[in-house]
């Protein structure tokens, strides 16, 4: 018989499956076929299921709720064909029937001859950041001052309702659209403009006039 020493691999293999299982982070891997074969102790901390329950079961079918299995289907099927998807809203239904936000980058796992046999995912548990997000949002919303926001492109991207009421302009009817050439009146569109610009350079403006044409026509001064 030929022989091959592979003491060396099989030591790396353990020593890359104990980094997996202690890593401060959810990992989740499975074969070809979306079955379960990676479930780190965070991913049990965090899912309330020990890996005993998960192993060899679909991770889609069963982990996943159900408006969601078709998305992260599809990213499965991109990463098992070599395409790799960063930060990806990845819903996961724990033990408890609660649902788990995580922020997954699927990578393609591949065998020494480069065959691809799996994939698996790295998380960030991100539930309570977009609880936060929700909270920051209805805060704005509800606000008793009108508040507005732009991308950097200028394009409207936050209207509250103290806006609406204001402005006479409901969120559907602004968001995505250029506030300064559509909601401001010809004399300050390029004082405004660049304000904006400072701001998007870090260069914040206090007290500043903000000429608001309303949808009555009207101008109204903010």
């Amino acid at each position: 018989g030929i022989g091959q020493d592979i003491t060396g691999r099989l030591a790396q293999e353990r020593e890359y499956t104990r980094l997996i299982d202690t890593a401060n982070a959810p990992i989740f891997g499975v074969d070809t076929q979306g079955r379960v074969n990676v479930w780190n102790q965070c991913a049990v901390r965090l899912s309330g299921y020990p890996s005993e329950e998960v192993m060899g079961h679909s991770l889609v079918k069963e982990f996943i709720r159900m408006e969601h299995q078709e998305k992260v289907q599809g990213v499965l099927d991109q990463a098992l064909h070599g395409e790799e998807t960063a930060n990806f809203d990845f819903p996961l239904m724990t033990k408890g029937k609660n649902r788990l936000e995580v922020l997954l980058n699927a990578t393609t796992r591949r065998d020494e001859q480069g065959n691809i046999i799996g994939v698996v995912g790295i998380g960030q548990d991100i539930t309570a950041r977009l609880a936060q997000e929700r909270e920051y949002s209805k805060l704005i919303d509800s606000a008793n001052a009108p508040i507005f926001g732009v991308d950097t492109q200028g394009r409207v991207n936050v209207w509250n309702q103290c806006a609406m009421q204001l402005v006479g302009y409901s969120s559907e009817e602004v968001m995505s659209k250029n506030l300064v050439k559509e909601f401001i009146t010809d004399e300050y569109k390029t004082a405004v403009q660049a304000v904006l610009d400072m701001a998007l350079h870090g260069e914040e403006t206090a007290n500043f006039e903000f000429p608001l044409i309303t949808k009555a026509g009207v101008r109204v001064d903010v």
